[in-house]
């Protein structure tokens, strides 16, 4: 019996000394090996980091299932359930990289691929993972969440729009497609709303002037659009999404093999028919609006291991606003008013590598416009061809890059901009240029960069615009940049202001028109900080930018036009902005960002003394912020996001009853996301949760074309003393935020890798 017994206790230790695995594993991203990834284990107390070969091992796990979590600075944690049944179990972990972090690949600092943190030029990065924590369903919407940015509409009615960085107006924003400047003038104000949020890998975002690599427009600070590459897409991708009010948006894209070419096509559409009316103005609130865009992208590898991609865009949207009864037969008559837009826009971006360090960048794009402003018809065409070589190369610790760009625009309308002597006149810009840039990487802690452009403008002449840059890495969690910079823009009246084609107003153009410049400096200083249980990112800039001939339109002499000039005198636009990102391992994220800033202009008038213009839409405090929180037991996630602004001031008219300055305010969203395995993704939320409404957007809305012996005015056109005493005009571009309120959305997200 006592051996029986032995025996038996024998038998039940080593079963149960049996019933333990090994589990080894490597930890990726992409194919890159990652070192120093911490694994660890829901609900047990072991843990390992991943070695140089981001390899990791495990002894001694009991059989049984398992949730390991894979944490590592710059990256999104990453959780999953397994089951140890055996000796040894093999896991691949493939971790992505967070969604606004310090180490990110930037391009636009430089024209070539660093990380942030080792680009000479401060960069902000933002991939699709923050744009989801709330989802919008096009890059212009997306843009409220970064902190600095403003995208403003300019018009109540038709709810059109451009982006403002650290308070300059659109026209000194310069757009960027994988680095081709092909989003400007006529497209800078109609066709942002047609970028979908599918077709982007990420948004790099430059604060201060870029001239010297980009040219013209690039004046106030650039936004480069990275669009995805094929060879990393998914094989499918959908995304659907509606909103309480009415608004259904569909993005859908797959991956496309064809020998050696690998293709990427995405699909859009967009649909909002609800003519809604909150603030009961009888007019709508928010434009409606009908969009279709399709977007295809070849990743082709050659024999010799050169590359080569070619990308295409189409656009087609129909929008429109107007009073309530209006429909398309009441179009260009002073029956009901109503603005209508058609776009059609066609887009081609190409690379070659020549040879290696040797390429070759092209783009061209065609925008058509057919529009009705009230009785006012506005038809345009525009075509923008742009060609770069590019060359770069390493000498000791000097990397030289030279380039040739030339940009040719075409562009011609209906108004008397394309107008000369009676008859049309459209305008042709022809701009050849030459730029070389030197970084210099004295040492592991100093880096200098130096460069140069020189364009030629058929009409403007030659134009010159240096920069210089200095940045001091005393280690590798520590990094202070300061830049010195010039920036320059051409001339194109249609991006001054599209309050000048509402129906509202005429253009008077006082003189002719000189390019405008700016000198602009910049300090950034860069801090990441590792803790136990996670990091905490901190960057921060002072900003002052000095800007002569700037283009003003004078809203306030005559309300029943715009003047435009170039200013006598000068701009100023100064501040300083800080963006901060922790992360936790216990699931917690927060991004905070904040800024402050002084845009005004100083003008000399008659008797040459100077007055002081603050600049409209440009809030002197605002502010962004995302905290978000997941439950990795039940894969739910939480998004609170929200954006801050300040007072600004706005175009009020003379006696205006309105103030001049909109009150200060918060847009507050919240989203659940509920993850499952097999790639599928719900969501739904709350925009505008705190249901915020600006007041009177409108002025006179009861009688938008100002009609002879109507209601405000006499047979003459005089203002009626008893009704319209002040002489107002119907005016749409009182606007400092959106009419829509508060809406709930929901979607779902189906992905397959």
């Amino acid at each position: 019996m006592r051996l029986f017994v032995l025996f038996f206790c024998s038998f039940l230790s080593s079963a149960l000394i049996a019933q333990v695995g090994n589990i080894h594993g490597r930890v990726l991203s992409g194919n890159e090996q990652l070192q120093g990834v911490t694994i660890s284990f829901s609900g047990i107390n072991k843990k390992t980091v991943t070695n140089k070969n981001g390899v990791f091992s495990l002894n001694n796990l009991a059989y049984g299932d398992y949730e390991i979590i894979a944490t590592n600075i710059g990256f999104e944690e990453y959780r999953d359930s397994f089951s140890v049944k055996c000796i040894a179990d093999t896991l691949i972990i493939n971790l992505t990289r967070s969604s606004n972090i310090l180490n990110e690949v930037v391009v636009s600092g430089t024209m070539r691929a660093v990380s942030k943190m080792a680009s000479p030029i401060p960069v902000e990065v933002y991939s699709p993972a923050f744009f989801k924590k709330n989802p919008a369903p096009n890059i212009f919407e997306s843009l409220q969440m970064v902190n600095g940015i403003q995208p403003q509409l300019n018009c109540n009615v038709c709810n059109t729009g451009d982006i403002h960085i650290n308070g300059m107006e659109g026209p000194y924003t310069m757009i960027l497609i994988d680095g081709m400047p092909i989003v400007s003038s006529l497209s800078t104000v109609y066709g942002l709303a047609g970028i979908p949020n599918s077709m982007v890998k990420r948004i790099e975002v430059v604060k201060g002037p870029a001239s010297t690599l980009y040219g013209s427009e690039a004046v106030g600070g650039l936004v480069n659009i990275i669009t995805k590459d094929a060879l990393g897409s998914e094989k499918l991708k959908i995304d659907f999404s509606a909103t309480s009010i009415g608004e259904y948006n569909a993005d859908i894209n797959t991956r496309i093999q064809a020998g050696k070419a690998v293709g990427l096509l995405g699909i859009n559409y967009f649909n909002f028919q609800n003519k809604r009316d909150i603030n009961t103005d009888n007019f709508t609130d928010v434009a409606l609006q009908n969009r279709f865009s399709v977007f295809n992208k070849w990743n082709f590898k050659r024999d010799n291991s050169l590359n080569a991609s070619l990308a295409l865009r189409y656009i087609n949207e129909n929008r429109w606003g107007d009073e309530l009864q209006w429909n398309s037969k009441f179009k260009g008559t002073d029956s009901l008013y109503g603005e209508s837009i058609n776009t059609n826009r066609v887009e081609a971006i190409g690379n070659v590598e020549l040879a290696k360090q040797l390429n070759v960048d092209v783009s061209y794009n065609y925008h058509l416009q057919d529009s009705y402003y009230g009785t006012v018809k506005y038809y345009a065409s525009q075509q923008v061809a742009f060609t770069q070589l590019r060359w770069n190369k390493n000498i000791n610790k000097h990397y030289l890059l030279r380039g040739i760009p030339f940009r040719y625009t075409y562009y011609d309308d209906n108004t008397q901009a394309t107008e000369k002597q009676g008859k049309n006149n459209p305008t042709h810009s022809y701009l050849p240029g030459i730029f070389i840039q030197d970084e210099w990487q004295v040492n592991n802690h100093f880096t200098t960069l130096m460069g140069l452009r020189y364009d030629y403008h058929n009409e403007h002449g030659s134009i010159l615009t240096p920069r210089l840059s200095f940045k001091f890495s005393p280690d590798a969690n520590n990094t202070l940049r300061f830049s010195f910079g010039n920036g320059y823009r051409v001339v194109n009246l249609f991006t001054e202001d599209h309050a000048a084609l509402t129906g509202a107003r005429t253009v008077v153009i006082t003189e002719a028109l000189k390019p405008e410049q700016s000198w602009n400096t910049n300090i950034n200083y860069t801090k990441f900080i590792k803790h136990s249980s996670g990091f905490i990112g901190i960057d921060g800039s002072a900003f002052y930018t000095y800007f002569t001939n700037k283009i003003t339109g004078d809203f306030l002499t005559d309300p029943d036009k715009i003047i435009y000039g170039n200013l006598n005198g000068y701009a100023i636009s100064k501040g300083v902005t800080l963006n901060t990102d922790f992360n936790f391992t216990n699931g917690i994220k927060i991004i905070a960002g904040a800024t402050w800033m002084d845009v005004y202009q100083v003008d000399k008038n008659v008797n040459n003394n100077k007055v002081k213009i603050p600049q409209l839409f440009a809030p002197k405090i605002s502010g962004t912020f995302a905290v978000s929180y997941t439950f990795p037991k039940n894969n739910i996630c939480v998004d609170l996001t929200g954006k801050i602004n300040g007072p600004m001031y706005l175009p009020i008219v003379p006696n205006d009853f309105r103030p001049e300055k909109s009150p200060m305010y918060g847009i507050l969203n919240l989203q659940v996301t509920k993850s499952w395995e097999g790639g599928i993704e719900i969501y739904c939320g709350i925009k505008n949760l705190l249901n915020f409404i600006p007041k009177n957007p409108l002025l006179h809305p009861d009688d938008p074309f100002d009609k002879k012996g109507g209601k405000y005015f006499d047979e003459n056109g005089n203002a009626r003393i008893d009704t319209n005493p002040n002489g107002y005009v119907f005016d749409p571009s009182y606007n400092y935020a959106s009419l829509q309120g508060a809406k709930g959305f929901i979607g779902v997200r189906w992905q397959i890798k």
